[in-house]
C-alpha cells in the first residue's frame, strides 16, 4: 500500500471510530430525556441540539470568518441543510415519545442510511457497492427485529407506534439530509470547522423560538435543566463536534450506517436503565445490527474506493 494510500486508510479509520464513539453518545439521549418527564419531546429536541448548535456557531467563529466566501457560494446548500437540522429533533424526540426509547431511535436510525445511499446515488452518481448494501439490509432488519419485538406490548398503541414510525422516518431522512449537507461542503472546499458551524448554528438559530415557547419545564426543576444541560453539552454539542471529525474523512452512507449502534446503545440503555423490556427477538436485533457494522468496519462502501485527495483537503482544514 503506498504512502497516500495508508493515510487515507488510516484517516478513514480514525473517521469511522469518531463516528461509533458519537454512536455512544447518542444512544444516551433518549434515556436521558426520560429523566425530564415534565418537559415535551419539542422542548428536549430544541434544547438538545437548538442550544448543542448555537455552540457549534460559536467555537466556529474564526473559521466562519474567513470562510465567509465559500459560504455564502453555498448558501442554498446551508440553508437546506439547517432547515434538516431544525427538522431532526423535533420529529426524533416526538417518535420516542410516541413510541418509546427503542422503536423511536430505531426507526430514526435505521432509515438513514437507505436516505443516505439514495442521496449519494441521486445526486452523486456514486454506485454504492455490495459490501455497504449487505450492512444497509443487516442494519435495517436487526432495526426491524427491535421494532417487531416492542410491538406485540399490550402498552403499546397503534396509533401511537405509526405516528412514531411516521416522525421516526422524518427524522432518518432529515439526519440523512444534513450530514450529505455537510460533507458536500467539505468537498466543495469549506472546511470542516465552517461547515459544521455554518449549518449546525443556522438550525440551532431556527429551534431557538421553538425553545422559547416550549422550554419553561426545562428549568422548572434542578434535574430537569442537568438533563437539559447535559443533553445539549455532551450527545449534541461534543458528540457533532466528533460527527463533523468523522464526515471529513468517512462518506455520509458510511457514516450513517455507522450510526446503527446508537439503536443498539439505546435499546440497551432503555432495558438497563429505564426498565423498557427486550425479547429475544430484540437481542437477536441487536446482534444482527452487530455483525452489519462489522461489515461496514471491514469491507468498502462504494465501488470506487475514495481517493486521497477526497478526503484529506477537507480532513486538516481547520
Amino acid at each position: 500500500m503506498s504512502g497516500t494510500a495508508n493515510r487515507a486508510a488510516k484517516g478513514a479509520a480514525a473517521g469511522a471510530a469518531a463516528i461509533l464513539v458519537t454512536s455512544f453518545l447518542w444512544g444516551t439521549t433518549g434515556t436521558a430525556a426520560t429523566f425530564a418527564p415534565g418537559a415535551g419531546p419539542l422542548a428536549i429536541g430544541a434544547a438538545a441540539l437548538g442550544i448543542g448548535g448555537l455552540l457549534q456557531a460559536a467555537i466556529a467563529v474564526p473559521a466562519l470568518r474567513s470562510e465567509r466566501g465559500r459560504l455564502r457560494a453555498n448558501a442554498g446548500l446551508v440553508a437546506v441543510g439547517a432547515l434538516a437540522v431544525a427538522i431532526y429533533p423535533l420529529a426524533f424526540y416526538s417518535s420516542m415519545h410516541l413510541g418509546g426509547v427503542a422503536i423511536g431511535t430505531v426507526v430514526s436510525l435505521a432509515s438513514a442510511p437507505l436516505a443516505s445511499g439514495l442521496l449519494e446515488r441521486l445526486l452523486e452518481r456514486r454506485a454504492l457497492s455490495r459490501w455497504w448494501m449487505l450492512a444497509a439490509f443487516l442494519g435495517i432488519a436487526g432495526s426491524a427485529l427491535l421494532c417487531t419485538s416492542r410491538a406485540g406490548e399490550a402498552s403499546a398503541s397503534v396509533p401511537g407506534t405509526i405516528a412514531s414510525i411516521g416522525l421516526g422516518l422524518v427524522a432518518g431522512i432529515t439526519y440523512a439530509v444534513y450530514s450529505w449537507i455537510v460533507h458536500r461542503l467539505m468537498q466543495q472546499g469549506v472546511g470542516r470547522a465552517a461547515s459544521m458551524g455554518a449549518v449546525f448554528g443556522a438550525g440551532g438559530a431556527l429551534l431557538v423560538p421553538v425553545l422559547a415557547v416550549t422550554g419553561a419545564p426545562l428549568v422548572a426543576s434542578p434535574s430537569s435543566f442537568m438533563v437539559a444541560a447535559y443533553m445539549a453539552l455532551i450527545p449534541m454539542f461534543a458528540g457533532y463536534f466528533l460527527f463533523g471529525f468523522g464526515l471529513a474523512r468517512v462518506r455520509p452512507s458510511t457514516a450513517t450506517t455507522l450510526t446503527l449502534a446508537e439503536p443498539a446503545v439505546a435499546a440497551v440503555l432503555a432495558v438497563l436503565v429505564v426498565g423498557e423490556r427486550l425479547s429475544v427477538l430484540g437481542w437477536a436485533g441487536l446482534s444482527v445490527i452487530g455483525a452489519a457494522l462489522v461489515v461496514l468496519a471491514l469491507a468498502p462502501a462504494t465501488v470506487e474506493a475514495e481517493s486521497h485527495a477526497a478526503l484529506v483537503p477537507s480532513a486538516v482544514r481547520a
